[in-house]
């Protein structure tokens, strides 16, 4: 699913070079379920961001099957993210004035879904998260817990093939933690997605297939 090769990259803060990630090399193999670990600043969310053609490296690859993402143009590469990536956030990002049916729903809008196919399969993928009654609340009328849901939703009613998660339990209690980490899981088996899931809980981690660590830019595997 994705090769990275040599990837370093590099940002300008001030007057100084900030070195985020070091010739990293890894491969993550299609239906994978990986968990992303290491210290604030390691690097964690800047490779998210490569996995996620969010940004680009300073040098080396990044390949999203045949696709290469760190020279693909800007236009095809929002295609990606709009079609093939899911991403789920610690914060939820939705939007407050709008409905959970409605966030879900709004998705599909770069991808020219008419509106009735769009409401149904943003019913549908509600209903997959168990908020089918809850599709008419606005956010502010949801538990974190529901929150995260809908965000979830949000990130598969397009049916990416990957689903990258940024601290996605960050801001949920233990036991509201651990039916977030049910409802991925369940979902990652059933559907065969490419889960990439950067935490800081080890408790979260330790329900992936493979755990790496990242540590000043630079990615080791984690038995």
């Amino acid at each position: 699913m994705y090769t990275l090769e040599n990837v370093s990259k590099t940002y300008r803060q001030k007057e100084r070079t900030v070195a985020a990630l070091t010739d990293v090399n890894l491969t993550i193999p299609r239906g994978q379920l990986v968990a992303v670990q290491g210290p604030t600043g390691g690097g964690k969310s800047t490779l998210l961001q490569l996995l996620g053609a969010l940004d680009r490296p300073t040098s080396g690859r990044v390949a999203l099957g045949e696709s290469d993402l760190s020279t693909m143009p800007d236009a095809k590469l929002g295609d990606v993210r709009a079609r093939e990536i899911g991403f789920v956030f610690q914060g939820f990002n939705l939007i407050p004035t709008l409905t959970a049916l409605e966030n879900v729903e709004t998705a599909l809008d770069p991808l020219g879904v008419p509106a009735e196919e769009r409401r149904r399969r943003a019913t549908a993928a509600l209903e997959s998260v168990g908020l089918g009654d809850r599709a008419h609340h606005v956010p502010g009328e949801l538990s974190g817990g529901q929150q995260q849901r809908v965000a979830i939703a949000r990130a598969l009613v397009k049916e990416p093939e990957v689903l990258l998660a940024d601290e996605p339990t960050g801001n949920l209690d233990e036991q509201t933690r651990d039916e977030i980490m049910d409802l991925l899981e369940g979902l990652w088996r059933d559907r065969g997605l490419t889960l990439v899931i950067v935490t800081h809980d080890s408790a979260v981690a330790r329900r992936a297939e493979r755990r790496l660590h990242l540590k000043q830019g630079t990615v080791t595997e984690r038995r």
